[in-house]
């Protein structure tokens, strides 16, 4: 299984790994700071290259079995084993670090944004999608009014500016389940085979705003996440609202 660093590590840049094999024009490492597609964030990109030079772009990340990095080179077509590098081979791997950044910021804006809607509104999060330069949220409620956005606009932005730390760490599953707040936390959304839980907390340790279990990647302060811009708000179905909004 490959070792994720993207779990310890958001900020990491470069890494070194071993190509454990490759299928196609699919590379599994046998450590990554790829970040692979899930729980609403994108995958990342970048590249990968070899100790002659040879240099891969990563287009997709995905984890099934284990994380598979899809990899293309300029000017190659098909995936055989001559176009892509070489099982025990030493790779370099580069991260496209404005996009990971762009997502960081989304993701920790959407637990605010989850946080926030609950707190005010006992709207809960029931779904979310976030790009390099807008998301939404969908959660369980009516219908906004233009004054609610505002509202929801005001707080978040006044959460920004309170420039709350964000940490995160694991815990094992019952310890998880006997001792944080379901209704945060959302564990129960998470398969049985999970036994250790990655929790996300924002805000001061012995009472934080948000605690909630993500394998996501996140700013260390809400500083970081900067303006944001409530932009609309769109029905999904019976007693269900979608939220969109963008970072500047």
């Amino acid at each position: 299984m490959t070792d994720a660093l993207y779990l310890a590590d958001t900020e990491a840049r470069t890494f070194e790994a071993t190509v454990e094999r490759v299928a196609d024009d699919r590379v599994v490492l046998d450590r990554t700071c790829f970040y692979p597609t899930g729980g609403g964030q994108p995958h990342d990109t970048g590249t990968l290259v070899a100790a002659d030079g040879t240099e891969w772009t990563v287009t997709d990340v995905q984890k099934k079995d284990t994380i598979y990095h899809t990899v293309a080179r300029d000017g190659v077509d098909g995936g055989t084993e001559s176009e892509t590098p070489t099982a025990g081979s030493t790779v370099t791997g580069h991260l496209d670090l404005d996009r990971r950044f762009a997502h960081m910021r989304y993701h920790t804006a959407q637990h605010l944004l989850s946080a926030y809607l609950l707190d005010e509104y006992d709207a809960e999060t029931t779904g979310n999608q976030l790009y390099a330069d807008h998301a939404h949220l969908d959660c369980a409620y009516d219908r906004f009014t233009e004054d609610d956005l505002a509202d929801i606009e005001a707080g978040l932005n006044g959460l920004v500016d309170d420039a709350l730390p964000v940490r995160w760490y694991e815990l094992d599953r019952e310890e998880a389940e006997a001792t944080l707040d379901p209704e945060r936390t959302r564990i129960h959304l998470l398969p049985d085979s999970i036994r250790e839980i990655r929790i996300v907390e924002i805000g001061d340790e012995t009472d934080p705003y948000d605690r909630t279990a993500c394998a996501g990647t996140h700013v260390a302060d809400t500083a970081d996440i900067s303006t944001v811009d409530v932009t609309g708000r769109k029905t999904q179905g019976s007693e269900h609202e979608r939220v969109h909004f963008e970072l500047h």
